[in-house]
């Protein structure tokens, strides 16, 4: 379930995340472009939420998750011949579909199952962490390959040579995620008892009016929301790293790879905590903690000759960040929404969640773009302090009405 849970989503977005001025070269793309890449994959996410958590009430996670991952890996191959814009688009429309509509469902209802009704912070904050752990060791494998089939020094080789070289490192991720959907297909077997399974499957629509009638869902679809957006800043924290530190690709992807084991470290922690207390009075400390990550980026003070500075403020940010996404659908057994119908309320709060997958890569994109070094990235902080303010008003509105 971890190794599935990081690796899915290591084509469309872990690549650009940690080799992001690598990628923006070598497919020779600008941010707005690569913004609109994701932009697509959102848009066919948006409707695979919904639909791919009603499969989730009626089927058993580990099929779901493994025929997920070998139809994610195929696009892995496509990527590597490094095809045009457009191709690209249709790529990541696929991506969209195959990563959301099988797989997320599936494994939040799995989660679910594994934690029981104890121990679900705990549950989750494993998932997530396990997650980071999978990730920060991708990164830094990817870093290996890339500058292992580097036959020139990073600032003198040309834009083919620096393909070649990325290629590897997308066949790589490619095989590992076709690799581990095999072993998922034969040993994940997480089953829900069958008088579950009955009640989840009688009727779809009455499920679905079931979970909107919620205050705790759709204060948990902006927790999200918020927390997400704050989750896809991540992406530019290696752009940050060379286009406002100075540093080099090689650098900066070390960067983008290392900050990734914050992650690990934020949900197990938060994880083991909330299952102490309650896991929403932990989101709420992470909301704080990421309003004062985001307050630091944003003001400006975070240059090049401030290199302590840049990683103390890099930690703040992603732990805050991390902690927040360990446990925010931890909190659906304390806003009560039944197990039977996770399926469905996953699908329903990811519509309005994950929304940022549409409107964040473009957003920075523009901003990125059109104000170059410092103040481009200051403007998405901006944006991610007011997102921080948000979310913390939504969980403080949500512990209330748990309590």
């Amino acid at each position: 379930m971890i190794l599935s849970g990081e690796l899915v989503f290591i084509l469309p977005y872990f690549l650009s995340r940690v080799f992001r001025p690598t990628f923006l070269d070598v497919f020779n793309l600008t941010n707005l472009e690569l913004g609109s890449l994701f932009s697509i994959y959102g848009i066919v996410a948006l409707f695979s939420y919904p639909l791919g958590g009603i499969i989730a009430d009626r089927f058993l996670p580990g099929k779901l998750i493994a025929i997920s991952l070998i139809l994610t890996a195929l696009g892995g191959i496509l990527l590597a011949i490094y095809p045009p814009y457009f191709v690209l688009q249709i790529l990541y429309g696929y991506w969209g579909f195959t990563t959301v509509f099988l797989f997320w469902g599936a494994m939040i209802k799995g989660t679910r199952l594994w934690g029981g009704t104890k121990n679900q912070g705990e549950a989750f904050g494993i998932l997530d962490g396990g997650r980071g752990l999978v990730a920060a060791i991708m990164g830094s494998i990817g870093v290996i390959i890339y500058s292992m089939f580097m036959e020139k020094d990073i600032e003198t080789a040309s834009l083919i040579e620096r393909q070649n070289a990325f290629r590897y490192v997308i066949l790589f991720a490619s095989f590992i995620v076709a690799f581990v959907g095999t072993l998922v297909y034969f040993n994940l077997n997480i089953k829900p008892n069958q008088q579950r399974r009955i009640s989840s499957v009688k009727n779809s629509f009455t499920n679905i009016s079931n979970v909107l009638k919620l205050e705790a869902v759709w204060l948990l679809m902006f927790i999200i929301l918020c927390a997400y957006f704050g989750y896809k800043v991540t992406d530019i924290y290696s752009l940050y790293a060379s286009e406002v530190m100075n540093y080099d690709e090689i650098q900066s992807a070390n960067v983008g790879g290392l900050q990734l084991y914050l992650r690990p470290f934020a949900c197990f922690v938060f994880g083991y905590l909330a299952d102490k207390s309650k896991s929403i009075f932990w989101i709420i400390i992470g909301f704080l903690v990421m309003l004062v990550g985001s307050i630091l980026f944003a003001s400006g003070i975070i240059k090049s000759n401030l290199n302590v500075l840049f990683f103390i403020s890099l930690i703040i940010l992603g732990i805050g960040t991390y902690a927040i996404r360990a446990l925010y659908f931890a909190v659906l057994q304390e806003g009560q929404v039944s197990l039977a119908l996770t399926g469905t309320a996953v699908g329903l709060i990811s519509l309005m969640g994950y929304t940022p997958d549409i409107f964040g890569g473009p957003l920075m994109g523009y901003y990125l773009d059109n104000y170059p070094g410092l103040e481009g990235h200051q403007y998405v902080f901006m944006y991610l302090v007011g997102f921080s303010v948000l979310g913390l008003l939504c969980a403080l509105r949500f512990a209330k009405i748990v309590k």
